[in-house]
């Protein structure tokens, strides 16, 4: 006999998406390795005000990506980049080289993890796990300027 999953649909809440709201967040990072973000991206929303909706998040960038992951571990941070680093290693003998052995991998990286995010907002705030932070993963050797667009879709109080 299978066994049943439980689910539970909670009270369904409707609003009208009367705002549109965008901006960008300059982020310059350490080289290979996490950044969190949430902090800008709360403040953003504080910011205009925001109650229901979504945020987007996007990064300009191929190099580096975006990531919700956990914030209350930095073992975890530390690991991921091992993983991604065994998943696509620098000199390998890629053909892409024109900026780096460590290029090619970051490109790899990026397209894996990817550099858009949509997180719902709920009473203006983000809707996300008790354990969960949102991240620019920077998959290069050295620091770079990263460019950030947040755009909100919802309504504001």
């Amino acid at each position: 006999m299978k066994a049943s999953a439980l689910t539970e649909l909670s009270a369904i809440r409707t609003s009208r998406a009367e705002t549109i709201a965008t901006a960008t967040l300059s982020v310059q990072t350490a080289g290979e390795g996490f950044l969190e973000i949430t902090r800008e991206i709360a403040d953003f929303l504080e910011k205009i005000r925001a109650r229901d909706g979504m945020v987007l998040v996007y990064l300009k960038h191929t190099s580096a990506s975006l990531v919700i992951q956990e914030n209350a571990d930095l073992d975890v941070q530390t690991d991921l980049v091992t993983a991604l680093n065994r998943i696509a290693p620098a000199d390998e003998g890629w053909v892409h080289e024109v900026e780096g052995p460590d290029d090619m991998p970051a490109h790899i990286k990026s397209m894996l993890n990817g550099v858009s995010l949509q997180v719902p907002v709920i009473a203006g705030k983000m809707g996300l796990g008790k354990w969960q932070g949102i991240y620019v993963a920077e998959h290069r050797q050295r620091a770079h300027r990263r460019e950030v667009t947040l755009q909100f879709h919802g309504s504001c109080g």
